[in-house]
């Protein structure tokens, strides 16, 4: 069973762990290495930061970060799932994605996006089962391991909030 929980600092060595395995993946993020707790930290939304957890484990967190400091864009923001290795393909993104969707819209986000790397079908398929929507891509955006690679944007706008 998945159980949902909010993400707590002392959880931080087993959140940045699942994070190293997604750089590692090549396919979750531009990002090469791990950042300390501080900068993780910071990087997000301090609402909306969630772990799943199966029994005593922890198998994967998903987090929402302002896509700007501009007032105007305070109900947009950027979501970022990743579910442990081995624990993959298992519903657990799924059960994550819904959950930060309810709290993004509960503390007033009403556009969420998701920039994925166009290879990792999976996480396309899955934001798309969730009600996110094609919106472009960039193609050639940045390199990872000097290899230009293209990403997916894609959009969930609310249905109750920025109405």
């Amino acid at each position: 069973m998945i159980t949902i929980e909010p993400m707590l600092a002392s959880q931080a060595a087993i959140l940045l762990d699942i994070y190293r395995q997604g750089i590692l993946s090549g396919m979750a993020t531009f990002e090469t290495s791990v950042p300390e707790w501080p900068e993780f930290d910071d990087k997000y939304h301090p609402h909306s930061r969630i772990i799943a957890r199966q029994g005593d484990e922890i198998t994967g967190w998903a987090a929402l970060s302002p896509v700007s400091n501009r007032s105007c864009y305070e109900g947009v923001a950027e979501v970022s799932v990743y579910v442990a290795h081995a624990h993959q393909r298992q519903g657990i993104g799924r059960v994550l994605l819904m959950e930060l969707i309810r709290k993004s819209e509960r503390n007033g986000i009403w556009s969420l996006l998701s920039v994925i790397h166009e290879e990792n079908k999976a996480s396309i398929h899955l934001h798309e089962q969730c009600g996110f929507r094609y919106i472009g891509y960039r193609e050639r955006i940045a390199q990872l391991d000097g290899i230009w690679r293209t990403t997916v944007m894609l959009e969930r706008r609310s249905d109750r909030v920025g109405l």
